[in-house]
């Protein structure tokens, strides 16, 4: 009864955000009928239906008089993005006869910005299911809440805690739904200036579109089975550098150089970290290329430019195939993808914020270590300096966080080598969890439509887990288990 009436609070919430988000859903029967795909329209438009039709069921329960705690938003968070996987992989199912699992995981991959897919040809696809699996990845960019709660106009502690609960922590109004509109308005300009660049290299603009979308998104979904080698285009490489690294970034930065005069990329922690590691993979994956691989010096610089920004960045397109490296480079690749970009972005990983907190609170200790228990040290972070407790609780949160992404990877990586045993050498398995984890989406091969259906579900999991940043799914297991109390 517990369980029930805890659910009832937050019920109406989640039924809203079903609600509004099937409008967005049903963007891709545009591109049917504009491509005359006839035999799309009832599979495309079964994920508004269903979702419009469960948000209604479920805004009826009645509402309770009270603010959800915040262990039912996490679940209720959690369980909104498992469900949109399962509601979008129809149309796959639907549309083209894959099987269903196949479809949920490319629904997963494409919401969660990953970028593996189950498709064993992109080519072969309605333009319909393309443009889908690029918009997937468009909103799931910014997130599902954040997107609904800006639509909805509504605010109130519970849409505040479904906003936080989904891995946001930007603040840039005092409201979650002004803070919305403001992310949204930068989003939209960023994917309009995206396309513009990309058609600059000459690549057709229904291409430079699908591309703009997975790109500004860190996805990493390609409108061609080649990927971007596809093209063989080394301009549309390069200008999908700044993309990827946009989409990175974080959001409040573009908003302070839009309100503030004197606000620069590099007066930001996470953008300065963002490029020095950038930079660093370029030197490193050059350096391991051409003295390992044998690689020319000039394919070096370019895959390795492209590659430490698609890692970086979260970003799954690639112009090179890790299992053709050697081990430590594909080690030094899946060290980029675990960092990730900001928070604040549409980038997966444990991110550059937590990086930095980590380093400034390793130093911090280190210094109360050498001083009088007496004497107080200054926790600062971010130019300001923050209260020991306050700063207690913080680094508490990033350490255990960043412990939780690196034992889901060991627990995964080993369950994956039993459920689909490989020849793949075991760098390359763990690089293939990081990057599910990570919700990056570069592949050495391992992913496929044959691995074996307990295989394929582990990496749902693991990219669901890896989007919501582990605590919201652990608090559903634990609200289906025991309940809130």
């Amino acid at each position: 009864m517990a369980r029930i009436e805890q659910f009832s609070i937050i019920a109406p919430d989640i039924g809203s955000i079903f609600r509004y988000i099937s409008i967005g859903t049903a963007v891709p029967l545009a591109v049917a009928v504009i491509y005359q795909e006839w035999e799309m329209i009832l599979p495309m438009a079964s994920v508004p239906v269903t979702l419009f039709l469960l948000g209604t069921l479920l805004a009826r329960v009645p509402r309770q008089e009270r603010e959800a705690p915040l262990s039912a938003a996490l679940m209720a968070v959690a369980l909104i993005w498992l469900t949109m996987a399962l509601v979008s992989a129809l149309p796959f199912s639907l549309g083209i006869g894959v099987p269903y699992l196949d479809g949920v995981f490319e629904a997963m991959s494409g919401w969660t910005d990953t970028g593996l897919t189950m498709m064993r040809s992109v080519d072969d696809l309605p333009r319909t299911l393309i443009f889908w699996r690029s918009l997937m990845q468009w909103l799931g960019g910014l997130g599902i809440v954040a997107f609904t709660i800006a639509m909805a106009s509504r605010t109130g502690l519970t849409q505040f805690r479904l906003y936080r609960s989904e891995g946001r922590s930007e603040a840039l109004m005092p409201s979650v739904v002004a803070t919305g509109f403001e992310m949204w308005k930068i989003y939209l300009m960023l994917t309009f200036a995206s396309v513009v660049l990309i058609l600059v290299s000459g690549v057709p603009l229904w291409d430079a579109v699908n591309i703009a979308l997975a790109a500004i998104s860190t996805g990493g979904f390609s409108p061609h089975s080649g990927g971007i080698p596809f093209y063989r285009n080394p301009l549309l490489e390069v200008l999908i550098v700044p993309v990827m690294i946009a989409g990175a970034l974080p959001f409040k930065l573009y908003y302070l150089l839009y309100r503030r005069k004197g606000v620069h990329f590099f007066n930001d922690q996470q953008a300065r970290l963002l490029f020095m590691l950038v930079a660093l993979g370029i030197v490193v994956i050059t350096w391991d290329l051409v003295t390992l691989s044998a690689t020319d010096l000039p394919t070096a610089i370019r895959q390795a430019l492209f590659m430490s920004a698609a890692g970086i960045t979260s970003t799954g397109f690639q112009v090179a195939s890790p299992n053709e490296w050697a081990s430590v480079t594909v080690l030094f690749l899946s060290m980029l993808i675990v960092i990730g970009g900001s928070s604040g972005s549409t980038a997966g990983g444990i991110k550059l914020s937590r990086v930095v907190l980590g380093f400034q609170s390793l130093v911090w200790w280190f210094r109360r270590m050498f001083v009088s228990g007496k004497v107080l040290v200054p926790f600062k972070y971010d130019g300001k300096v923050i209260p020991k407790n306050v700063a207690d609780l913080e680094v508490s949160r990033n350490m255990l966080v960043i412990m939780l992404y690196f034992l889901t990877i060991f627990v995964a990586t080993v369950l994956a080598m039993h459920l689909q045993p490989t020849s793949f050498d075991s760098s390359n398995v763990i690089f293939e969890i990081v990057s599910a984890m990570c919700n990056n989406g570069m592949t050495a091969g391992f992913v496929s439509p044959d691995m074996a259906d307990p295989a394929k579900v582990l990496f749902i999991l693991i990219m669901w887990i890896g989007r919501l940043e582990i605590i919201p799914v652990i608090m559903l297991f634990m609200g289906v288990l025991k309940g809130f109390e």
